[in-house]
């Protein structure tokens, strides 16, 4: 009998262990604070370029931060949280706005 040698499939096992270190990551609540110098529509277009939110989404929430204060963007792995509100601060740093957006963990 001729024995056939198994082959490990090391892209599938690679691929599948990023995605377990990414479903394994705890989770981090990204926040934005209201502030009463940046413009509406600039937010809005924050929310939906960095975010990836609707346009419907993007105002919600944006209404929601000048009406309370404050107000939950979304939930994401801490990399991924602490990466797109760098880029968030990185625009608005850019136009001279003092967008402000936080996170913390999602208990």
């Amino acid at each position: 009998m001729a024995e056939f040698l198994v082959q490990p499939d090391i892209e599938r096992d690679i691929e599948r262990d990023e995605q377990t270190e990414e479903t394994e990551e705890n989770k981090w609540k990204v926040i934005i604070h209201n502030d009463e110098v940046t413009p509406f529509d600039f937010v809005i277009a924050i929310l939906i370029r960095i975010f990836n939110l609707t346009p419907v989404i993007a105002e919600y929430i944006t209404y929601s931060a000048h009406t309370n204060g404050i107000a939950l963007v979304a939930v994401l792995p801490k990399t991924e949280a602490e990466r797109k509100v760098g880029k968030a601060h990185f625009a608005a740093r850019l136009e001279g706005y003092p967008l402000t957006f936080t996170i913390e963990p999602d208990e």
